[in-house]
């Protein structure tokens, strides 16, 4: 047997709920953090919603010792809120910024002002590159009417795209944040089928924490009984993934939660529970990859089967990314039509004001305030269905890109699928897919 050398590796991840002068108790909450993180050092700590530069600052001094290496990523308005801290040398950063955030008319929401995105930071741990990935998907409102669904779906096919391309020469790959997903949805489902990528909380050997793994509890006293949904005791929508390459193997020891309240402290760190997992990482020799001879019929099947389930999520993610199109299309018209009737009202205006030009001697039919007010009326809603327009024209943009990639992706599934022999009844002979 081949020697093996492991190395463990302590991720941390939390949403720390940042939002200065919104978010209840945030000077106490980041001092709570930055001791929890002292005590615990852990190995590579991941960060959202850590909006504001001060805070980033503040941090970084108070973990300086434990966690010498670290890099806030900048995006959007106010920042993409992501960070990461550690104790490995941070050799390279890089971040991608997603092509659809939400409207920015849904001021309430605030998502399409930061600039939601991934931020991927390369370490080195003892010999081995571990590309670390950090993330924030935009928020889940209502499940039963999800109208940022498509830009979800959107944001998780962007997400697999940086993570595949940009992971190749690494030997571990390791991505914690805030998907806003449950394990089931459609982008969970895509993002671990394409990447390859494990959940912590399925892999773990051993777990400790809320039940089921939640990370967003209704008895946490900064959220709302509607934020968890239909589910009374709470959601899981934050993960630490991993997945090795072929000369490591990587294995999840032990996976833990934070449990809302904190010990001595009248209230918990965020709105979100904190996640821990414990890392084992065995380097082997890399392996010859088996002929078509060599391999077994049952890893072939296998095979088959995942290629065949991938493409039945990639036609899944399409079908709802077309849907978007359509809402997004209508949209457009309606700004399009709303553009041409302010059009229509200024005319008519002009055609007002012409009238003692034309008539020589006649007098203004209407006041003049009221006739300026009427203009300004006008204006602004020319200027409001012009920027409209130019938005949802973007939004067409991206959601045409990202349908069409996807149907590049199925037809290329679809081809490799075909290669694969399929078992014939009885042990007979195999034929390919048809």
């Amino acid at each position: 047997m081949a020697n093996r050398d492991s190395l463990n590796v302590r991720v941390f991840s939390l949403n720390c709920w940042g939002i200065r002068y919104i978010s209840k108790h945030t000077h106490q909450r980041y001092a709570m953090i930055a001791e929890l993180l002292c005590k615990e050092e852990h190995d590579i700590v991941l960060l959202q919603e850590v909006w504001s530069e001060k805070d980033y600052l503040s941090l970084k001094k108070k973990l300086a010792y434990c966690h010498p290496h670290s890099h806030h990523f900048k995006s959007g308005v106010i920042g993409s809120g992501l960070a990461i801290f550690s104790k490995h040398r941070i050799h390279d950063t890089l971040l991608y910024r997603y092509s659809l955030n939400g409207y920015p008319y849904m001021a309430h929401h605030g998502d399409w002002f930061g600039g939601k995105a991934v931020g991927l930071a390369v370490l080195k741990v003892g010999s081995l590159t571990a590309n670390v990935y950090v993330t924030h998907l935009h928020a889940e409102y209502c499940r039963d009417q999800d109208s940022y669904l498509p830009h979800r779906v959107v944001q998780a096919w962007e997400l697999q795209q940086f993570v595949r391309h940009t992971s190749a020469r690494a030997d571990v790959v390791i991505l914690g944040g805030d998907l806003n997903m449950h394990p089931q949805d459609l982008g969970s489902r895509l993002l671990t089928s394409y990447t390859g990528l494990r959940d912590s909380y399925l892999e773990s050997a051993k777990f400790d924490g809320c039940e089921d793994g939640m990370t967003l509890i209704a008895d946490n006293p900064f959220i709302g009984k509607g934020c968890v949904g239909p589910l009374e005791k709470g959601i899981r929508i934050d993960y630490i993934l991993f997945k090795g390459s072929s000369n490591t193997d990587i294995y999840c020891d032990f996976m833990s939660t934070t449990k809302g309240s904190v010990p001595e402290h009248p209230f918990p760190y965020s709105d979100h529970e904190a996640l821990t997992s414990a890392l084992r990482v065995e380097t082997h020799a890399p392996a010859e990859a088996p002929s078509d001879g060599q391999r077994s019929s049952t890893n072939r099947d296998s095979a088959a089967g995942k290629m065949a389930e991938l493409v039945d999520i990639v036609t899944e993610a399409r079908t709802e990314v077309k849907v978007g199109l359509h809402c997004a299309e209508r949209r457009r018209y309606t700004a399009t039509r709303t553009g041409a009737m302010g059009l229509a009202l200024l005319f008519l205006e002009l055609a007002i004001a012409a009238v003692p030009w034309l008539a020589l001697g006649a007098e203004q039919p209407f006041p003049r305030t009221s006739f300026y007010l009427l203009a300004a009326l006008c204006f602004a809603v020319l200027f409001t269905a012009a920027l409209l327009y130019v938005f949802y024209s973007t939004e067409l943009k991206s959601l045409q890109g990202a349908e069409d990639q996807m149907r590049l992706a199925v037809g290329s599934l679809q081809e490799q699928l075909r290669g694969f022999p399929v078992a014939q009844p009885g042990g007979g002979a195999r034929s390919k897919i048809p």
